[in-house]
């Protein structure tokens, strides 16, 4: 008998996988841009506990392994920013990216006291997959900043 998905809200016994499968997901990204100095490689646990502690965190498990995550912060403009859209790489091509984004956004919009005027994100440009997925989703770009010698961040918006 195979085990399904499930998403929940991380809690703090889920920090320590959480920042391991950051690790092991942002390699890819740190190979495509020449930079293995980026925040998610270089992210501290207590950074991340901060982190988890300011908003919304989702993680998807199969079985009692982590394998996806997602989290957000509402900001004062109303604006929910959602971040760190992980999966591991031997579960990517299944969904999973898009069910986890579209459980943060409803997360954003049936919380009262944060109840999101709209959703953002950001990637690298060279990121063809993320964009392909937030696209597809509704999400367009509002913006670009080129941050370094090879990397150019778009952000992406939607209303809530």
């Amino acid at each position: 008998m195979g085990m399904s998905v499930t998403i929940q809200a991380a809690d703090e016994r889920d920090v320590e996988q959480i920042l391991k499968l950051q690790y092991l997901c942002y390699q890819s990204e740190a190979e495509l841009y020449g930079d293995y100095g980026i925040e998610p490689l270089t992210q501290s646990l207590d950074d991340l506990r901060a982190e988890l502690a300011r908003g919304h965190a989702l993680v998807a498990r199969l079985g009692d392994e982590v394998i996806a995550s997602v989290r957000g912060e509402l900001d004062e403009t109303g604006t929910a920013r959602i971040a760190k859209l992980i999966v591991h790489p031997r579960m990517r091509r299944h969904g999973l990216g898009g069910r986890l984004l579209d459980a943060i956004e409803r997360r954003f919009a049936e919380d009262a006291a944060s109840a999101a005027k709209r959703f953002q994100l950001f990637t690298g440009h060279r990121s063809d997959g993320n964009l392909r997925l937030y696209r597809k989703k509704g999400y367009a770009a509002v913006g670009t900043e080129q941050v370094g010698p090879r990397l150019t961040v778009v952000t992406l918006e939607k209303a809530a």
